[in-house]
């Protein structure tokens, strides 16, 4: 099966936040909380998931404010922080939301997601990832945590549906 057609049934996207959604940095600051980047390409491809009807899930073993209100303004809903086992929190929301597992794609970068990944249809990760997560994906991003590989696969998955730069809430003037 062509890889690309892998992508055409995609529902569901969940997303890793550092590493993923980040660079993987954290900048201490002063007064001891802990900075983030996010790319706002990321972002545009995130919320326009949303608004065509495709569900977005952070799962994410960190804990930032900031980071949950940034995803929040994007439309995000399902958002689950300081999450210690992936794995069983993946499982617990497919079942309360019957999802299936032939619907989704994962996009981790790290140990913590690698046994989340292995029960959905798509496991992707970006092109800097952990060694022994590239070993488990059918589909390696070009692009660096943080720097558009969340897009990049938002994109692909809307293009094939016809979902793609149709964005019926801006108004062309």
């Amino acid at each position: 099966m062509n890889i690309l057609e892998q992508f055409r049934p995609i529902r569901t996207f969940i997303f890793d936040v550092d590493g993923v959604l980040t660079d993987g940095t954290v900048q201490l600051m002063p007064n001891g909380d802990l900075s983030r980047k996010m790319n706002t390409r990321d972002g545009y491809a995130l919320q326009l998931a949303v608004k065509k009807g495709y569900r977005i899930v952070i799962i994410t073993g960190g804990k930032s404010e900031s980071v949950v209100s940034r995803l929040k303004d994007l439309g995000i809903r399902d958002i689950y922080t300081a999450v210690v086992d992936k794995k069983e929190q993946l499982s617990d929301y497919a079942m309360m939301n019957d999802l299936s597992w032939d619907e989704m794609l994962y996009m981790g970068d790290d140990l913590p997601d690698f046994f989340a990944m292995q029960m959905v249809a798509l496991a992707t990760c970006p092109s800097d990832a952990a060694q022994e997560i590239k070993s488990i994906c059918k589909y390696i991003s070009p692009f660096r945590g943080g720097d558009g590989c969340a897009r990049e696969v938002i994109e692909k998955v809307l293009k094939l549906n016809g979902d793609w730069l149709i964005d019926d809430t801006i108004s062309s003037k």
